[in-house]
């Protein structure tokens, strides 16, 4: 299992994975899930993946040829129709980005489904890409397995994909716009935290990169190990936190009243 998650804020992006890969509970390996273009000065972008592992590395594969072949000759993705001449390096707009990365994502699945389903395997992957592109504004976009993606808003402003329930709820209560990118990071290193609790299939290292708008460039990345000081001194204060408010949660009315444990059961 995997989990990743995206913040689009006003300050720009943060991007988070874990890199925990399993094929059962006897081959836990680990791989890098964020991976970040930059294929001229004017633009960047960030891919995170969760799904079929090797129907991931081919896509960053092909996404490389892409940006390697001549310009006068265009992607080879996709041979069909105007839109087959836009990757990530000539692409105007981050959604125009988006879309070529789904549709190369597609073709690979298109290529390898017929075996992987004889197999009983699914070769679907779904992306979270995030980015920018030079005059225009950033973003952060979940492209489907089917090839079609929606990007983040202000009323949501975080993008999930993988074991997405477990570290949802800190999200959904402190994720907004208008956080810092350093408040940003944190939170996302405290759902990654939460995940890997209750799901062993999601564990350290953590990786995450921070990106200012308009900087062309990631201003952080950084990866956390299990025996990070970091990351155990902002797990061990988060679960601190919580308990300390769990205990300073208001009383039941009988217990105010200072009703006997059996009047308690009986009420």
């Amino acid at each position: 299992m995997t989990y990743c998650l995206g913040l689009a804020l006003d300050e720009g992006l943060v991007m988070a994975a874990d890199s925990r890969t399993n094929a059962g509970v006897d081959y836990v390996t680990t791989f890098s899930k964020l991976h970040v273009f930059q294929p001229a000065a004017d633009r960047i972008f960030v891919l995170m993946s969760a799904g079929n592992l090797a129907t991931t590395q081919e896509v960053l594969n092909r996404i490389r040829r892409d940006l390697d072949l001549p310009r006068d000759r265009g992607p080879i993705t996709d041979p069909t129709g105007e839109r087959s001449r836009i990757d990530l390096l000539n692409a105007r707009y981050l959604f125009e980005a988006a879309d070529y990365v789904g549709r190369v994502s597609v073709g690979v699945q298109r290529d390898h489904a017929p075996a992987l389903h004889q197999s009983g395997v699914s070769a679907e992957t779904t992306l979270i890409l995030g980015g920018q592109i030079a005059d225009q504004p950033h973003g952060l976009y979940l492209i489907y397995p089917q090839g079609n993606y929606f990007a983040a808003s202000p009323q949501t402003p975080y993008l999930q994909i993988g074991e997405t329930k477990y570290g949802k709820p800190a999200l959904d209560r402190i994720a907004e716009p208008s956080l810092s990118l350093e408040n940003g990071a944190r939170l996302c290193v405290v759902s990654l935290d939460a995940t890997s609790r209750s799901n062993v299939t999601v564990g350290p290292p953590f990786e995450v990169a921070i990106y200012a708008k308009d900087s062309l460039t990631l201003t952080h990345r950084l990866k956390l190990t299990a025996d990070s000081p970091a990351l155990r001194a902002l797990s061990s204060s988060w679960n601190a936190g919580i308990r300390g408010v769990f205990e300073e949660l208001p009383r039941f009315d009988w217990e105010a009243m200072g009703e006997a444990p059996a009047q308690r059961r009986q009420a």
